[in-house]
């Protein structure tokens, strides 16, 4: 198994690995399909909140809801992290649960950038590996900070390989992988993409396996979105959605971080969504 793993995650084990559920795959952003359809019409159809007050916020809003989070309400770095690492997999394992997968081995590719964006898709995968799926991460920006240094080694210490380098060709990261997670950059990303960030988004619009945002479509802007850009079949809000997600039109959207105070959410006029029950996750 190990071996076999291994393969998996230097990205040359070609064929197999599918969704059952391919052929509804949004391929363009006007092939919205299935459930996703009315909830993605009113998302771009929005301003800066949609129909039923959600609010979209602007990556202003974004850093200063983060900020209060950190500084009045005394949340730490790591603990937000792990909440919302863990509802980015609770939402994969609903929108692609492993069942729906044709290959018994359902791998899954995680791409990490160097910041709190790339720290939830380590926390993400090691979740996903407790899930029953076989992640690989690809984390060539690792930061040296102990928080992401301890994260690794998790990732490590249950058996979850490192990439070392990226597959640049789109067939074989499609015929490797059923999922792409991108956790590359979050809503602190501004200006041009730097390398080899620029090379691995450019691959990954190739591909046709879904991808699987994180917060933002990597490489979009926070606010007006990207039409050249990657476009995932699957977008986590994480605390609220942000304003580019009126232009997402894949067929999963999800709201994952269960932990905004309601005093913050009226100071900022969320109008949050009440979460089924005990779920950290709700599909928009």
């Amino acid at each position: 198994m190990q071996g076999l793993r291994a393969l998996v995650s230097l990205g040359l084990l070609v064929g197999g690995a599918r969704l059952g559920a391919r052929a509804n795959f949004c391929a363009s952003p006007q092939g919205v399909t299935g459930g996703g359809g009315a909830p993605c019409r009113e998302y771009r159809a929005g301003g800066g909140a949609m129909a039923g007050g959600l609010k979209y916020l602007s990556q202003e809003e974004a850093q200063a809801v983060d900020e209060e989070l950190f500084n009045e309400y005394k949340f730490s770095v790591d603990q937000l992290m792990e909440l919302a690492g863990l509802s980015c997999a609770t939402a994969i394992a609903k929108a692609y649960p492993v069942s729906s997968f044709t290959s018994s081995l359902p791998s899954v590719l995680v791409v990490c950038g160097p910041g709190n964006n790339g720290g939830d898709g380590l926390v993400c995968a090691r979740h996903l590996k407790l899930f029953g799926y076989e992640p690989a991460i690809h984390y060539p920006k690792q930061p040296n900070k102990t928080l992401f240094e301890n994260l690794t080694t998790q990732c490590r210490k249950m058996d979850i390989p490192f990439l070392p380098e990226f597959p640049h060709e789109a067939k074989v990261i499609d015929g490797a992988y059923n999922l792409v997670i991108d956790a590359i950059f979050g809503f602190s990303f501004k200006g041009a993409v730097r390398e080899p960030f620029g090379n691995i988004l450019s691959t990954l619009k190739h591909i046709t396996v879904p991808i699987a945002s994180v917060d933002i479509p990597s490489g979009w802007d926070v606010e007006k979105g990207n039409p050249d850009g990657i476009q995932p079949d699957m977008l986590i809000s994480l605390t609220a959605p942000k304003q580019s997600a009126r232009h997402f039109t894949g067929r999963y959207h999800y709201l994952g971080g269960r932990f905004v105070p309601v005093a913050l959410q009226e100071k900022y006029k969320l109008n949050l969504p009440s979460y089924p029950e005990t779920d950290c996750v709700l599909k928009l």
